[in-house]
C-alpha cells in the first residue's frame, strides 16, 4: 500500500487563483520524497494538502488507503495528530516554553499523561542531540538546535509520514548537513519522509524527486 496516493489534485483560491491544476503521483511507505520547484509553483499548497492542514478543490488524495475527502472536521484532525508530523521552515516552536515543553506539547493534545510525555519528550531530545539542553528556551538554542527541537515535537506522537516545509532553509551549511542526516537516519528505520525543499542536496538524497512549475508536474 502507498503511504500517499494523488490523483488530479487542484486547488483553487478566491478570486481564481489556481495553485495545483491537476497533480497526480503516489509515495511508498518508507520513501524519502523531495518536492521541489520554484517560489510559488505550489510546492506548500501541496504539502498542507498532504498534511490535512488544506482540503482539494478537486481530485483524490489517500492516505495510506483513506479517501481523505469522506472524511469529516473531527477524524481528519484525528487522522493528522496520530499518523503526520510536521517540520517547518520557521521552527513554530512557543518561545516561552522549554525543548522538553515544546516536545510535550503534541502529547498532551493526544491526552497523554504528564509522566509519559515528559518522559518520551527527554528520550527524543536525547535522540536528536538536545539531551543535555530539554530545559532551554528556543531563545536559548542556536537554529539548528530549533530544528532538531521541532523534528523531535514532529515525532512526539509516533507518525507513519513525515512532512517538512524547507528544514533547511533558515540554517547554515553545518546545521542543514546535520538536518540531513537526522531525516535520512529516520527514513532508513522505515518513516515515510516527504519534504518541500530547495535545498540540492537534500534532492540529492532522496530517493524519489517529484518537481512542480506553475501548479503542475514538471
Amino acid at each position: 500500500m502507498n503511504a500517499i496516493s494523488v490523483d488530479g489534485l487542484t486547488r483553487t483560491y478566491l478570486g481564481g487563483y489556481q495553485a495545483l491544476k491537476g497533480v497526480s503521483f503516489s509515495v511508498a511507505k518508507g520513501d524519502f520524497t523531495a518536492i521541489m520547484g520554484p517560489s510559488g509553483c505550489g510546492k506548500s499548497t501541496l504539502l498542507n494538502i498532504l498534511g490535512l492542514l488544506d482540503r482539494p478543490t478537486g481530485g483524490k488524495y489517500l492516505l495510506e488507503g483513506a479517501e481523505t475527502a469522506r472524511l469529516d472536521d473531527a477524524e481528519i484532525t484525528a487522522l493528522r495528530r496520530s499518523r503526520i508530523g510536521f517540520v517547518f521552515q520557521a521552527f513554530n516552536l512557543l518561545p516561552r516554553l522549554s525543548a522538553l515543553e515544546n516536545v510535550a506539547l503534541p502529547m498532551a493534545y493526544a491526552g497523554a499523561e504528564v509522566d509519559e510525555r515528559r518522559a518520551r519528550a527527554r528520550e527524543l531530545l536525547t535522540r536528536v542531540g538536545l539531551g543535555a539542553k530539554v530545559e532551554n528556551t528556543p531563545l536559548q538554542l542556536s537554529g539548528g538546535e530549533r530544528q532538531r527541537v521541532g523534528i523531535a515535537r514532529a515525532l512526539a506522537n509516533k507518525p507513519a509520514l513525515l512532512l517538512a516545509d524547507e528544514p533547511t532553509g533558515n540554517l547554515d551549511s553545518k546545521s542543514s548537513v546535520e538536518i540531513l542526516a537526522l531525516f535520512k537516519e529516520l527514513n532508513a528505520e522505515g518513516m515515510t519522509v516527504v519534504l518541500v525543499t530547495h535545498d540540492p542536496a537534500i534532492g540529492a538524497a532522496a530517493g524519489k524527486v517529484i518537481r512542480i512549475k506553475d501548479g503542475l508536474l514538471a
